[in-house]
């Protein structure tokens, strides 16, 4: 990890920058400007319920100037987050994104499909691993060791919790993340989907 270069606490003043770096690494790490009609829609439904939902779990890579290049949000009890999110976040982003009318037909609608049905993150399989996390950084601020800093802090955060485990989920065709998630001791956890990957590990360890 380079000098400058350092994992600090989300502070309010760094929303617009980590939104920005959500959207341009939000195409299977890369630039999803102009895919979706509205820029904000990824942010929305995979950055800022953990913004605003769970502040104390969401940790940025500063470059050293005070300005955001990356971050990790996650929660400590998926099915709590959840229930959070139906009720205290959907409410106020359901009109600017409103649910799909139908069954899905655009990459869009599929995504607004994930806004509005936070239940299906909670599944008897990831019993064992209750948390979650998300974790992007600019393409320019990659391959520093930031990733790892930024996984490192939130299982410390996680440890003094008593999270037992941590799952994620993937796009499967993103093969350098799968990569970078082996190494840090992230397992397929076996449930079958057609297009994403859940990884899950333990917060003490491999």
């Amino acid at each position: 990890m380079t000098a400058a270069h350092h994992i600090r606490p989300y502070h309010p003043d760094d929303r617009a920058a980590l939104f920005d770096v959500c959207v341009r690494t939000g195409l299977e790490g890369g630039d999803a400007r102009g895919v979706h009609p509205d820029d904000d829609l990824l942010p929305v439904i995979f950055l800022a319920p953990y913004l605003e939902l769970e502040p104390d779990l969401a940790f940025v890579l500063d470059r050293g100037d005070g300005t955001a290049v990356g971050y990790l949000v996650g929660t400590a009890d998926t099915p709590a987050f959840a229930a959070r999110l139906r009720h205290d976040y959907l409410p106020g982003v359901a009109e600017r994104f409103p649910a799909p009318s139908g069954p899905p037909s655009t990459p869009t609608d599929e995504l607004l499909g994930v806004l509005h049905t936070p239940e299906d993150m909670v599944r008897p399989e990831l019993d064992g691993y209750p948390a979650h996390l998300h974790i992007d950084i600019l393409p320019g601020h990659q391959r520093g060791g930031h990733g790892r800093a930024l996984i490192t802090a939130y299982l410390a955060a996680l440890a003094e919790r008593a999270v037992p485990g941590v799952h994620l989920v993937m796009v499967t065709a993103n093969r350098p993340a799968r990569a970078f998630y082996d190494r840090l001791g992230f397992h397929d956890l076996g449930i079958e989907h057609p297009s994403v990957t859940y990884l899950g590990r333990a917060v003490g360890g491999a």
